[in-house]
């Protein structure tokens, strides 16, 4: 563990924490330290006054998340109590970064407001507008009006569609900060018809995704470069499945990992996997891909710390945040 000199904080400061246990696939070491904040006011001053040499890393349901077996030398920030609200009025709905995509699609729906893409996307809406996440042909970035974000100095500003530059999986946000609300302007709908359609979302997803298994959603993003569009004449040519089972790669294994044969773009923690088998099956199938097919698949899943063995295991983290 690396000795970092703390600020003072009302929150929860816990040294040496393993993070295996925040993360879906339930693998990884420990950070150097775990921040809870207590309210927003904590947050920024525990930002402003920790040394501007320490690492940043906001961390929210660990949906989308390998931590490396070695851990990750940076103080981990995971919002929880007084960051999860959603209030919805005059056609916006404003939530926390902690609030769970579902949730929200749900309240939204409540209201007449079509949030639903999200229901069946995992984690939080921190997450979601980091990462531009989206299915069905929507996206968090059609309907995003703005969101609050505390800076590394500690400044809570407020950034618009233009300053994250909405991408496919992806958007800019400054090194180490805390997105901590957004808010969005949804379309208006029924909200049984909108609730039936989430009913319907659910239960696809439920006939062809290993829900049941211990897995980060997507591994890869669709070559294609967008998500499903949900009608029946989508085309999968380069859809990140497809490719990998063109690849021979479906239900392949590496230790404890292995590509669900039920979909074979979900990456799968069998019972025993380490981050390391994870990430390693993840690489074979990238070679393997560019090997048959000359395409080069995009990590959608997020691989951050150190690992314990750097030996054949792409060690560099790639840009972006989990929130």
């Amino acid at each position: 563990m690396t000795e970092i000199s703390l600020p003072q904080t009302r929150g929860a400061l816990t040294p040496n924490k393993l993070l295996s246990a925040l993360t879906w696939l339930r693998v990884g070491g420990p950070a150097d330290v775990l921040f809870q904040p207590a309210d927003l006011d904590d947050l920024r001053d525990f930002m402003r006054d920790l040394p501007k040499d320490v690492a940043v890393f906001p961390m929210g349901v660990g949906s989308n998340l390998i931590i490396r077996d070695g851990g990750l030398r940076a103080v981990v920030i995971r919002l929880g109590r007084g960051f999860n609200g959603i209030e919805i009025g005059q056609g916006r709905v404003t939530a926390g970064a902690a609030a769970l995509d579902a949730h929200v699609a749900r309240r939204a729906a409540d209201a007449g407001l079509d949030l639903t893409f999200l229901r069946t996307i995992p984690g939080s809406i921190g997450g979601a507008v980091r990462m531009n996440a989206g299915c069905y042909g929507s996206y968090t970035a059609d309907h995003f009006v703005s969101a609050q974000v505390v800076l590394r100095d500690g400044r809570l500003v407020t950034l618009g569609p233009d300053d994250l530059n909405f991408r496919y999986r992806q958007s800019d946000l400054a090194e180490g900060a805390v997105l901590v609300s957004a808010s969005f302007a949804p379309p208006q709908g029924q909200p049984e018809v909108l609730h039936q359609r989430m009913e319907e979302q659910l239960r696809k997803r439920d006939e062809t995704q290993p829900t049941k298994d211990r897995s980060a959603g997507s591994t890869f993003r669709n070559p294609a470069g967008f998500s499903s569009t949900g009608r029946a004449d989508d085309v999968h040519d380069l859809k990140a499945w497809k490719v990998i089972d063109d690849a021979g790669m479906r239900g392949a294994t590496r230790g404890g990992a292995q590509m669900s044969p039920m979909h074979s773009n979900f990456l799968i923690n069998t019972g025993d996997a380490t981050a390391a088998d994870l990430e390693g099956l993840g690489e074979e199938v990238r070679k393997k891909v560019y090997d048959t097919l000359g395409i080069t698949l995009e990590w959608e899943i997020m691989r951050l710390g150190d690992p314990l063995d750097p030996l054949g295991v792409e060690a560099k983290p790639e840009n972006g945040k989990d929130q």
